[in-house]
């Protein structure tokens, strides 16, 4: 089930050395003809790789990513710089601070660029995770089980998790996310974690086996602190000057 994934790393289109991009007669970078169809194979290894609709234009030259902290801006800019390195050894990133901050959009960032890369990725909130995995239980006979979820899961390029802690805890729910990060530690496979709680709270509300795995492949996290920024912004008022 993984070969998928791994072959997308191990072969290189000659015209565009892997990047999925060309550059045109008037120095312009124009899309690859071997990135339709490395993108086909992406979408078909499973798992939920679809950015959200508010976080498809995101990008570093615009807002909101131009009015966050620049740290953290930074460590992101150079984490994707060397996105293929990273995910490569199981390196992540995650993102914790006070709520409307930009973790999420700095964390879609990431996501965005690994897809466009060709990587595989799946995108979930841990709440809506959880639901899905409950859902395979009911499946009937032929229809995709639990351990072929999880499977998936466990092998995708970059796993995403939005708002880790959010979650009712439970001995099932720290179970399962206990099972899903050990098993992606163990491959060195990368994941992605947005979460408002600081690590104390974290490793209370997950387990401190599954918060310490989080940090030992994601290193520092990326901090982001101050106003909540969906209630400071009015677009209204902002149109109005």
């Amino acid at each position: 089930m993984s070969s998928g994934p791994r072959n997308l790393h191990e072969w290189r289109c000659p015209k565009c050395g892997g990047d999925g991009f060309v550059l045109d007669e008037t120095g312009d970078a124009a899309a690859c003809e071997c990135r339709a169809a490395r993108l086909r194979r992406v979408r078909s290894s499973g798992g939920s790789a679809v950015i959200p609709r508010k976080y498809r234009g995101v990008s570093f030259d615009r807002a909101p990513v131009t009015n966050l902290d620049d740290t953290a801006v930074r460590q992101v800019r150079r984490f994707i710089h060397s996105l293929p390195e990273n995910l490569g050894r199981g390196q992540g990133l995650w993102f914790t601070g006070d709520v409307g901050t930009g973790k999420t959009t700095l964390a879609m960032l990431v996501s965005k660029a690994a897809l466009d890369a060709g990587h595989s990725v799946a995108i979930y909130s841990v709440p809506h995770l959880l639901a899905e995995i409950r859902d395979t239980y009911d499946r009937d006979p032929g229809e995709r089980s639990y351990m072929d979820f999880f499977n998936r899961l466990a092998t995708v390029d970059l796993l995403h998790l939005e708002d880790v802690g959010a979650e009712k805890q439970t001995d099932w729910v720290l179970e399962q996310l206990y099972s899903l990060i050990n098993e992606r530690y163990e491959q060195q496979r990368s994941v992605l974690v947005t979460t408002n709680l600081p690590f104390e709270k974290l490793e209370e509300q997950i387990g401190q086996r599954s918060a310490s795995r989080i940090v030992e492949m994601c290193g520092d996290p990326v901090l982001l602190h101050g106003e909540d920024r969906r209630i400071a912004w009015d677009p209204a008022r902002s149109a109005a000057g």
